[in-house]
């Protein structure tokens, strides 16, 4: 095992054996658990960054790195090793993951400071680390689902840390059965993977597609399957409803998980898997038509929350709707949906610690409709979260202005009629966020002060802030970076087998000046609409009005998406439920009590024939002894 081998190995151990030592430690490692996880997520991070520049170091079409462990599954032709690999699309992954993790894991030292379990939190942190750090380090699609479901299960113990709170248990049990029907997706890719090419490895299944293997049903079928998979671990529709309620779990966690990476893990789903859907295409129009839905969806949710954290989880589905609806638009999607990703991690994850410093500060209420004017109390929260509704929003030369943008401009590029639909939708996306991310701003830190006596909103401590003021210097700067001379979609093209150097001077439906212009106009009509509608001198009542228009009513119920899973599919599942309980109590049960039964009385009455006379006995010989002689003479006659 070469260095850089033993260094991917270290990747995923130094968070895992962190997090086992901090549940199985004794209780004397309660003051030290929270330093040991976060210098656990920083080393991680120290050697993500040197695999980085190693790869820099190598020939574009020579950074690709694997590495065997052991095998895993060996039956016939069939063998399965745990291998990793480390390429350009995964380092993405690895670096976000821990320099993201790692930052959350310091902001968590200050705001966990007071839980008495604050030892264990940082162990779910690490294990969280570990699985998302697996699940892009797999070479196969069975090592990945295995991350899959560790970051599954890390987030139901994260959003239910909080259990004895019975709401928190429930939005941590809502988000692990949503989340475990996009896992029936993905267990059903690795089937069909099996079956059509004799390999679940990333690189055995892209060689057998491209050997045309499979037919096109096969394909799409197993596009559709990865996609069910995506659609439920990245809160996309149809199964987006889980991420709101996700909120109830501490503000790191909405941070880490619900911002920056695990719900970004469909996005990495999805591009690993471009082999697949770039030749099946009804697969392929399936993901733009779930990344368009699930734009507007989140957009228009985030219109009607009051929750600070919960508009910025509708925020997120719509932000990942753009990234999903990217990856459908073909090969030169891939890259620009992972920028997006990126600059994405940076302003999402610093608005969400924002969210929690303002908590922090105001005796963690979330309601923002009791804010207002904070911008005096928390002027270092204030001017972070205020560079990351900036960035979101797409002003420029903010990051989301350059990666946002790029999917506009390729969405109106998609050709014909599909094009106009596609970029008529990014483009209303754009104008809603502006407007309920400035509603956010203007209710949570302009106006007047509409605060509970008893709270006193003071700004939060270093070991907050400091992370916030690193995430906002990346929500200023990333998206430039990324852009400039086309570095990040050319660092990627090995991975897709594309090129997209010469993007900028293919012909473009319209001119990407154009494109930007659009895309500011809808931005600055959006923001125009919230200050008149929450701006200077605008009471903003302490409780919701009830009287509101019936869409208002249908946005704040999360556009009835609880009401309808919960009459196409847990309403008939009850009936079905009791229904099959009834056939198993009468017919199947009653056939077993029935042959009981029935040989509980054959026995009893050949019981009451053994009476233990000897009499008895010579009785029943004679009486046979009759039998037979009169049977015999019978059949003489």
């Amino acid at each position: 095992m070469n260095g850089t081998s033993q260094m991917l190995v270290y990747l995923i151990a130094i968070p895992l054996f962190s997090a086992t030592v901090l549940l199985l430690g004794s209780r004397a490692l309660d003051k030290v658990g929270h330093i040991i996880g976060t210098l656990a997520s920083t080393a991680a991070f120290v050697v993500g960054l040197l695999e980085f520049f190693a790869m820099l170091g190598r020939a574009p079409e020579n950074r690709a790195v694997t590495q065997p462990l052991f095998t895993w599954i060996e039956v016939g032709n069939f063998n399965v090793g745990a291998t990793l690999l480390l390429d350009q699309l995964s380092i993405c992954f690895v670096l976000l993951i821990t320099g993201v993790g790692t930052l959350i894991h310091i902001y968590s030292i200050a705001y966990m400071s007071h839980d008495k379990d604050r030892r264990r939190f940082f162990a779910f942190l690490n294990l969280f680390i570990a699985a998302m750090l697996l699940l892009v380090l797999g070479d196969s699609y069975l090592s990945l689902y295995v991350g899959w479901e560790g970051v599954g299960l890390a987030s139901y113990l994260l959003i239910g840390f909080w259990n004895q709170k019975p709401a928190y248990a429930t939005a941590a049990k809502k988000a692990f059965v949503a989340n475990r029907v996009g896992d029936v997706g993905l267990s059903l890719a690795v089937m069909i993977a099996f079956v059509q090419f004799g390999s679940v490895s990333f690189s055995g299944v892209a060689e057998g597609v491209e050997a045309g293997k499979a037919s096109s049903l096969a394909l799409n079928c197993l596009g559709a399957a990865l996609l069910l998979a995506a659609v439920g671990k990245s809160a996309q529709f149809p199964l987006q409803a889980w991420l709101g309620d996700a909120m109830a779990g501490p503000t790191p966690v909405s941070a880490l998980i619900h911002a920056a990476t695990m719900v970004t893990a469909g996005v990495y789903l999805i591009s690993r898997s471009h082999f697949v859907f770039d030749v099946a295409s009804v697969a392929q129009l399936l993901v733009v038509i779930v990344g368009a839905i699930t734009l507007l969806f989140g957009a228009i949710i985030g219109m009607a929350k009051d929750d600070i954290k919960k508009a910025l989880a509708a925020s997120t589905m719509s932000q990942i709707g753009y990234m999903i609806l990217a990856t459908g638009l073909g090969p030169v999607g891939y890259a620009f949906a992972m920028m997006h990703l990126l600059t994405h991690g940076f302003f999402k994850a610093g608005m969400f610690l924002g969210a929690g410093s303002v908590m922090h500060g105001m005796n963690d209420e979330v309601d923002m409709r009791k804010y207002g004017a904070l911008r005096k109390y928390m002027p270092v929260t204030f001017i972070t979260f205020g560079l990351g509704y900036l960035a979101i929003i797409g002003v420029p030369p903010f990051a989301g202005f350059y990666s946002k943008d790029k999917i506009i401009e390729i969405a109106l590029d998609a050709g014909g009629a599909k094009g106009i639909i596609l970029g008529s939708i990014t483009l209303l996306g754009a104008a809603i966020t502006a407007f309920y991310m400035s509603r956010v701003m203007l209710m949570t830190f302009f106006g007047s002060k509409r605060w509970e006596a008893d709270a006193h909103p003071h700004e939060s401590p270093a070991l907050m802030t400091i992370p916030m003021v690193i995430l906002a210097i990346g929500s200023i700067s990333a998206g430039f970076i990324f852009n400039l001379g086309d570095r990040f979609i050319n660092f990627l093209n090995p991975v897709f087998h594309s090129d997209h150097s010469g993007h900028g001077e293919k012909e473009h439906l319209l001119p990407p000046i154009v494109v930007s212009a659009l895309a500011l106009t809808a931005v600055a009509i959006g923001v125009s609409i919230a200050i008149a509608k929450y701006g200077r001198g605008k009471s903003i009542p302490a409780v919701a009005p009830a009287d509101v228009s019936v869409w208002t009513k249908v946005a704040r119920r999360d556009l009835l998406q609880d009401d309808l899973n919960e009459a196409l599919f847990m309403r008939p599942g009850q009936e079905l439920t009791k229904a099959l309980a009834i056939v198993d109590e009468k017919v199947i049960d009653g056939a077993v009590r029935g042959v009981g039964s029935l040989t509980l009385d054959v026995a009893s009455g050949v019981r009451r024939t053994q009476t233990g006379f000897v009499r008895s006995y010579a009785l029943w010989v004679i009486v046979g002894a009759v039998g037979i002689l009169a049977t015999i003479a019978v059949m003489s006659l």
